[in-house]
């Protein structure tokens, strides 16, 4: 199965997010903010990354355009429990404007996840971006 990195500044969503996965037979690793998620994403494989926008610390904006840059074919999954509006619209929009390749409204659903998941991880050319 995948290696999964979960950024995220809430233990909850982290324990929840990381049960789900490994309960479906992926391994994950942690991080409680985007700069931890950075180097935990520079020191090993990962083969997808689910990051929350609105963190403490480094935010999940900075964190897409970071892994973006490094890696433009690493998948990427934002979710944001947040509907603020601003001028690039929600921040799932803007989040896709930076490059990830889906987005997921908090509260999430096993299945709602568990689906985005499964798509982000299908062989290459089989996940653009979508909503």
């Amino acid at each position: 199965m995948a290696h999964v990195l979960v950024i995220d500044d809430d233990t909850v969503i982290l324990s929840l997010v990381s049960g789900i996965l490994e309960a479906h037979g992926h391994t994950v690793a942690l991080a409680k903010d985007g700069r931890a998620g950075e180097t935990i994403f520079g020191a090993s494989h990962v083969d997808l990354i689910i990051t929350d926008i609105v963190m403490a610390g480094q935010e999940g904006m900075a964190t897409i355009g970071a892994i973006r840059r490094a890696s433009p074919k690493v998948p990427i999954l934002a979710m944001s429990g947040s509907n603020t509006v601003g001028r690039y619209g929600s921040y799932l929009d803007a989040a896709k404007l930076l490059g990830a390749n889906a987005t997921l409204s908090k509260p999430i659903t096993v299945d709602g996840l568990m689906q985005l998941v499964d798509r982000l991880l299908a062989p290459e050319g089989a996940h653009p971006h979508f909503e």
